[in-house]
Order: structure tokens, then C-alpha cells, then sequence
């Protein structure tokens, strides 16, 4: 079985072949990845327009890429796959409208993938983990963490009441004057500092439940480096290992409390998965690989390129149901917002 995947999102167009294995998870027979991030540079963040514009010039190209990578025509692809949400919607409909015209034109089956669910069962297809699994969930947009029941089947635990682990990393690092993606640009100024110095704030440490808050410790770093400007040169590195320490301890609390809540419902987790760009991050993965080893529980960290947005993760994903026989009709909208717990997602809005 093999599915081509379509991942257009954000400022990554992406096209994919993933076939599945004998093993039960996945061979990546191709994985075609083209960044906007030169294109975006000046701006200092992802101009939609500008996103949805790149991947409208470069899709069919990346496509074919992707199929001649893999050794295979459309003829012998099973079924197509394209993300459809969440995301900045022109490039959402940028990729679903070109994976539904290809599986339209080919006569095949289409899936439409929720990018998120993606990012969680790209452990399935890297280790072949069982259900049922504890997902962090760490990106630009998103910070969660999830309890991983079954493909479609997903309870979250904890989110962020404000802002995103990665969209963090990335204002802090705006604030501090350091070049974009702000995220890698922190972590590779805070190598050279230390962690220590700057007394921040971890917010929402030891409280009940697993959710997650970044703005009251975003403010502190911004007021401490006012009060200490002009910074010098060992400031910045100073400021950025601070903030990442504080980030880290945050992280494994909340992994701690939403551990006690999956047991409660559903035993002993497989294995505890991290996904997501900011899964890339060395300090974040060490600090875990730590926390896992001392406790007993395995740890599945997808290799850095595949928690960075991919075709591969959406052809997986559109695998997983398509062998479930879970497709979907080309009518299928394009989604901004597409949480994976409907049911939790309603909670929050009820209370709103």
C-alpha cells in the first residue's frame, strides 16, 4: 500500500510516497520539502499571502519530485492524502484542492489528514509504537499534551491557555533583536549561556492539571532584559539559557501531572511521543530522555526532520486511515481550526 502525501499549512510545501512496511510501520520511499523561510525572512514571521502564493508555484514540481523519488507513477499510488487543517487557510486550499484534482484525475481514494493527527502517529510510522501512547505535542501554533488512543481516537489532557511553546521561543527571540526562525536562533544563543543567571519565572509548576502557560514568562524575559539594557555580548545567551531552563522545567511538570491523568483512564502509556517543531529542540530533548530514562518509560523522538512539517507525516497519516478504510469525499472543506478532541474543544467553549 502506498499513499502520496500533500502537507501545505504553513510556509513548507511538502509531497511524499510512504508504503507500509512488513514491519507494520512505514518506509518513506520519497519526502520532497521546500522552505519559505528566505521568503519570510524580512517580515520576520509567515506572511499568509505570501505562503499560500510560494506553494502555488512549486506544488506540481514537488509532486512529481516526490512520485519519481519513490519509483512510481500515479497508477500505482493507492490512495492520495493532503492536509486540511489546521493551518493559514490559503495554504490549506492550496494543497487539498491539488491532492483532490490528482485523486479525481487517477481515480483514487482521497484522505483529508488533520495536520495535528499527523504529527501524532509519525511515532507509528518512524517506531511502530501500539496504542495507547502520551503525545507531546510542541509547535509554533500548538502545545498540548494528548492522550494517543487509537487512529481518530484522541483525549486531551493539557493545552496552553495563551501562548504556544514555539511562538515563545520565537517572540523572545524577536524581542531580543535575533535573527528569524527565532526558535533555533534561541536555542543556539543559549548553548553559549548560563541557565542560571536569570531567575524566571515557571508558571503553572505543581498546579493541578496538565495545562501549560508561556505569557507571564515571555513578559519576564522582556523586562529583565529592559532593565539590564543595553545588553552585552554574554546578555543575550544569558537571557535565551535562562528562559530555556525555565521552558524545560515547565515541560516535564506538566508531562508529570498529565502522566497521572492517563493512568487514571487508561493504564500504562506505550511509550511517551514528542512531535512538533519544537520537538527539534536539543535542550527540550535531552531533558526528556532524562526524565523517561529515570522513570522507566520509553521515549519515542521522531528524528528532527520529521517533527518539522512533512509530506511524509501526512502520507502516514492518510495510510493509517486508508487501510482503516476512513477516506473522505472531494467535497471535504478546508479547515483553519480542526482541534483532535471535538470533546474537549466544546468544554472550553462552553466556559467561554
Amino acid at each position: 500500500m502506498r499513499v502520496l502525501g500533500i502537507e501545505t499549512t504553513c510556509d513548507e510545501t511538502a509531497a511524499a510516497v510512504v508504503s507500509l512496511s512488513s514491519r507494520g510501520n512505514g518506509d518513506i520511499l520519497s519526502n520532497e520539502v521546500m522552505s519559505q523561510i528566505a521568503e519570510h525572512a524580512a517580515y520576520g514571521g509567515v506572511v499568509p499571502e505570501i505562503a499560500a502564493r510560494a506553494h502555488v508555484d512549486v506544488l506540481d514540481r514537488l509532486v512529481e519530485r516526490a512520485l519519481a523519488g519513490a519509483g512510481c507513477t500515479m497508477n500505482e499510488i493507492d490512495g492520495v492524502a493532503a492536509a486540511a487543517g489546521p493551518g493559514l487557510i490559503g495554504g490549506v486550499i492550496v494543497g487539498l484542492t491539488f491532492g483532490k484534482a490528482l485523486a479525481l484525475a487517477a481515480d483514487k481514494p482521497f484522505i483529508a489528514v488533520n495536520h495535528l493527527e499527523a504529527h501524532a502517529l509519525t511515532a507509528r510510522l518512524t517506531d511502530g509504537i501500539e496504542f495507547p501512547y502520551l503525545l507531546l505535542l510542541v509547535s509554533g501554533g500548538h502545545t498540548q499534551l494528548i492522550a494517543v488512543r487509537g487512529v481518530g481516537d484522541y483525549k486531551r489532557l493539557g493545552t496552553t491557555i495563551d501562548d504556544a511553546i514555539g511562538e515563545a521561543f520565537d517572540k523572545v527571540a524577536k524581542m531580543l533583536g535575533l535573527p528569524y526562525p527565532g526558535g533555533p536562533q534561541v536555542e543556539k544563543a543559549a548553548m553559549d549561556g548560563d541557565p542560571q543567571r536569570f531567575e524566571f519565572p515557571r508558571p503553572m509548576l505543581r498546579r493541578p492539571g496538565a495545562d501549560f502557560s508561556l505569557s507571564g514568562l515571555k513578559t519576564a524575559v522582556r523586562l529583565e532584559a529592559e532593565r539590564i539594557a543595553p545588553l552585552r555580548p554574554s546578555d543575550i545567551p544569558d537571557l535565551c539559557a535562562s528562559f530555556q531552563a525555565a521552558v524545560v522545567d515547565v515541560i516535564i511538570d506538566r508531562i508529570r501531572h498529565a502522566l497521572r491523568a492517563f493512568r487514571t483512564e487508561n493504564g500504562d502509556p506505550s511509550a511517551l511521543v514528542v512531535a512538533g517543531g519544537v520537538a527539534a529542540n536539543g535542550a527540550i530533548r535531552r531533558a526528556l530522555t532524562r526524565f523517561c530514562g529515570e522513570g522507566g518509560l520509553p521515549l519515542v523522538l521522531p528524528p528532527p526532520a520529521l517533527c518539522t512539517d512533512n509530506g511524509a507525516m501526512i502520507a502516514w497519516a492518510g495510510l493509517e486511515r486508508l487501510r482503516r478504510g476512513m477516506t473522505d469525499g472531494l467535497d471535504f472543506a478546508a479547515r483553519p481550526r480542526w482541534p483532535l478532541d471535538l470533546d474537549a474543544e466544546r468544554v472550553n467553549n462552553g466556559k467561554a
